[in-house]
């Protein structure tokens, strides 16, 4: 596998499809650029899920949080954008992508994005 930025989120098969568990990743080194002043942002992010048949290859995750660093995005698109591929990639029974942002101009931002399958609001 590549050491490079991807946007390809690997889906492995779930070791435990017949038992509900939450699987939760966490990592300081989210970055990309503000699009506006072209400034570095800087966030933590923290990935909860409860599989349903899948979950992601942590590689190919910290690969396309890295493909990040570059890109002119807000905190609520990244955001958005990372739970919108996660899905894509694993259908989880649910999910939550949140990233708190380090200050800038005197404020903190915190964006929680949340996924949650019909089958499970059924």
């Amino acid at each position: 596998m590549p050491s490079e930025p991807s946007k390809d989120l690997i889906a492995l098969d779930d070791p435990y499809p017949e038992r509900d568990y939450e699987v939760r990743c966490t990592t300081p080194e989210l970055t990309c650029v503000c699009p506006v002043t072209g400034q570095p942002d800087f966030a933590t992010v923290e990935i909860a899920y409860i599989p349903d048949r899948q979950i992601v290859e942590l590689k190919s995750l910290k690969l396309y949080l890295w493909s990040y660093r570059d890109e002119p995005v807000h905190h609520e698109a990244v955001t958005n954008r990372i739970l919108d591929d996660l899905v894509a990639s694993i259908a989880p029974k649910q999910a939550t992508v949140e990233t708190r942002w380090l200050v800038r101009g005197g404020i903190t931002t915190v964006v929680t994005a949340r996924h949650r399958a019909q089958a499970a609001l059924d």
